[in-house]
């Protein structure tokens, strides 16, 4: 074992941690940037709800891409090279995005091509911090894992209350600053934790130290995990080669992209020699609507409240801040609470709350909001981490590539089907309730026939997500035949009823941890019936039943 893992002036150099700390927050100071904008951008570059998914998505599945593809090289590159590789990246991606509004005062078209591909190096970098966060806090105090991921993951909330307390701090005090100047923060915590950990001695990673080889590794993960990646990235990669949301492609591409998809699945399963855990793989299958249920509620929240906060004369971000708030604060204390529930109760309390939220919060209104947005946060908060921690102790032999690959299938379900689903789910709710609203058939004549929205544009997402959105052209076609003095109160009207409409969208998110209610409970009884939940440990590493907790941070968020 070198000195670099053994040095305890090392193994707990508080410059380090909390450089690693600062990283994370530098993460979500990305999401949370892109994610308030998402409404200014939508009214930019005349998008549709599904449209804005997919500018969404984009930063956020590419974040799999760069935790998994790392955590399969890190140990031969070493941490440091991660890191610089993603301070480049948020220095990237801050470049881009300043300039996109610049550009955009006379070029949209390539205004929005930087967002978009400026989005994509962003999600990359963020899926590296991850990949080199987690195993260096959890090699540095390998004997309080818990405790410290705990506070690391911390981080995550932390940068959201920060980001979004300075955004509505503009939105409110200085309204006319560009939105230039609220992507470009990242700067600040990015330069900031470069600076910190350039000079730093990184740790060996404990997976090494420990003698696990990269088979055993990856053979908890196995076939069954490798061909649900396979499958989210070809879906993937159907869109992104594609030349808009119809996705248009040629048998020939289609088979092209399932023959990539096909022979990753085939050459880990040749590397592995194994089908992988029946537990990890359930496990997998719920991390799937975990993440959209956390990460794309987190990430379309804003504006899918943002009907009813101007109604009630607040601004939509704080329920956002307050949710994430309520994280910060209970993440700090999640092995005591872990402890009291165990990881499956706890989780499975999480669901229940987490439905409870989401369905009061579709259609809560005043002081209301913010009693549904506890429910919500309180039910969202343990969900990842705890997860994770499930994952920890039930396959130690997966080390960090199992935490880092389950994080980075959550993060691609987010960014291929989560985002472009709930723009679907908010699509609906718009055209339901503008097709029962009879006051607004009255006013515009020929946008409501036959119980349905017209005109309508009919659109297929990986030919497995088809929808109809609203034709803005269209329904402005029908404003201007009106007489000039009922068009502005009518096109008012429409756009009030249609903002407005977008949070009962919740309600049917509340699927999602439904789902999930129903699969802990399996869990429950699965090992119930074998005598009680227990955490496996590897040979030669005693356990400590203050220490494995369940609360395992997340190594996505």
């Amino acid at each position: 074992m070198s000195s670099a893992s053994t040095a305890p002036a090392e193994r707990h150099d508080p410059v380090l941690f909390w450089g690693c700390f600062i990283a994370l927050i530098t993460t979500s100071f990305a999401f949370t940037g892109r994610m308030f904008l998402l409404g200014t951008w939508e009214k930019l570059f005349d998008l549709d709800k599904v449209e804005v998914g997919r500018l969404a998505g984009i930063g956020i599945w590419p974040f799999a891409v760069s935790i998994i593809g790392f955590s399969l090289i890190i140990d031969k590159i070493g941490y440091k090279a991660a890191m610089v590789f993603a301070f480049l990246g948020h220095l990237a991606w801050t470049a881009m995005a300043v300039a996109a509004y610049y550009v955009g005062q006379t070029d949209k078209d390539t205004a929005y091509q930087l967002l978009y591909w400026g989005s994509l190096v962003c999600a990359l970098a963020n899926g590296t911090v991850e990949a080199f966060i987690n195993p260096v806090v959890a090699t540095m105090f390998s004997r309080e894992k818990t405790k410290w991921l705990n506070i690391l993951h911390a981080g995550w909330p932390g940068g959201l209350v920060i980001t979004g307390l300075l955004l509505i701090g503009i939105d409110t005090f200085a309204k006319d600053t560009p939105w230039s100047v609220k992507v470009g923060l990242i700067g600040a915590p990015a330069v900031i934790y470069f600076l910190m950990l350039i000079g730093r001695k990184f740790p060996q990673s404990e997976r090494v130290t420990a003698g696990v080889s990269d088979r055993e590794m990856l053979q908890e993960f196995g076939f069954a995990g490798a061909l649900i990646v396979g499958f989210l990235l070809v879906l993937q990669l159907m869109n992104f080669f594609s030349n808009d949301d119809t996705i248009a492609l040629s048998t020939a591409q289609k088979g092209t992209f399932i023959g990539i998809g096909a022979a990753l699945v085939l050459a880990f399963s040749i590397f592995t020699r194994s089908f992988g855990r029946p537990l990890m793989f359930f496990l997998v299958v719920i991390m799937m609507p975990l993440a959209v249920t956390e990460i794309g509620t987190d990430g379309w929240i804003t504006s899918m409240m943002e009907g009813i906060a101007k109604e009630q004369g607040f601004h939509a971000g704080w329920i956002l801040v307050y949710t994430s708030a309520i994280m910060l604060v209970l993440r700090f204390f999640a092995g005591p609470i872990v402890h009291t529930f165990s990881p499956l109760g706890l989780l499975a309390t999480s669901a229940v709350l987490a439905i409870a939220g989401l369905s009061y919060l579709s259609t809560a209104a005043g002081a209301a909001i913010f009693i549904a947005a506890t429910l919500y946060g309180f039910g969202k908060t343990f969900f990842w981490p705890t997860m994770l921690g499930v994952v920890a102790e039930q396959c130690p032999k997966g080390g960090a590539f199992t935490l880092n690959a389950i994080s980075g299938i959550g993060m691609l379900a987010v960014g291929t089907l989560g985002f472009p689903g709930i723009g679907i789910l908010q699509e609906n709710a718009q055209q339901a309730a503008i097709a029962k609203n009879e006051t607004l058939a009255k006013e515009i004549p020929g946008l409501v026939e036959n119980g349905q929205v017209q005109p309508l544009v009919k659109k297929t997402k990986y030919e497995l997500l088809s929808y109809s959105a609203i034709d803005d052209a269209g329904v402005k076609a029908l404003v201007e035949k009106l007489p000039e003095s009922e068009r502005e109160p009518a096109q008012k009207h429409f756009t009030q009823v249609r903002e407005r409409s977008t949070q009962g969208a919740l309600l049917y998110m509340a699927f999602f941890p439904a789902f999930m209610l129903v699969c802990y409970v399996i869990l429950i009884a699965y090992f119930k019936a074998k005598g009680g939940y227990k955490a496996e440990v590897l040979a030669g590493h005693a356990a400590e039943d203050a220490k494995f907790t369940g609360g395992v941070a997340a190594a996505v968020e």
